[in-house]
């Protein structure tokens, strides 16, 4: 049997990839057997298998690739970009994402797969909000990792809300608000921050 290119094999993992999303958007994590998952990407499930040990590290790499987007969009475009990114994010896809937090909460060996797979991006968010608390465009009275996980909180209510179908607020007011929480300089009365 021939070898496949390098360049082959990653178009090939792409178009498994575009195809387990599109599956997974349709049917739910659990409705996307091997057979539907065979239509979608237009491969047999060796060819599939092949590439990925298994439906779970399909979605694993697909949450992941997700997530790594997310904080590059955040890295060199900032807070807003980022917020217009989830708010325009498909639906179908982010109910199928949704199931990533219950298997994390549910599973702990699914959890460290997925820990293991993020924790690249943890330095560059960090550096990220640092730097944004060091030129004034977020306030400096709060510990870096208070700030992530405030804007974390917004993004994933954001997700479920459109996941969910429900009506998003307008995205000046969603930006409006998070630079009231985070913006700016130190706010009067707030404890100060511990440093490390």
């Amino acid at each position: 049997m021939p070898k496949i290119s390098a360049e082959r094999r990653t178009e090939r993992r792409e178009q498994i990839l575009a195809g387990a999303r599109r599956c997974f958007a349709e049917h739910g994590y659990e409705g996307a057997t091997v057979v539907r998952l065979e239509k979608a990407t237009g491969l047999s499930r060796g060819a599939i298998f092949n590439y990925f040990p298994s439906k779970e590290a399909l979605f694993v790499e697909l949450a992941v690739r997700d997530s790594a987007r997310m904080s590059d969009i955040w890295v060199s475009e900032g807070l807003e970009a980022v917020v217009r990114e989830v708010m325009e994010l498909d639906p179908a896809w982010l109910s199928v994402y949704l199931e990533l937090f219950r298997r994390v909460r549910n599973d702990d060996d699914f959890r460290l797969r997925i820990a293991v797979r993020q924790k690249e991006a943890a330095p560059a968010n960090r550096a990220r909000i640092e730097e944004a608390q060091r030129t004034g465009e977020f306030r400096d009275d709060l510990e870096p990792k208070q700030v992530g996980l405030f804007v974390n909180l917004v993004l994933n209510g954001l997700a479920l809300q459109r996941a969910s179908g429900e009506e998003l607020p307008p995205v000046e007011l969603v930006l409006a608000l998070l630079g009231d929480a985070i913006g700016g300089r130190a706010r009067p009365g707030t404890p100060s921050r511990t440093t490390a």
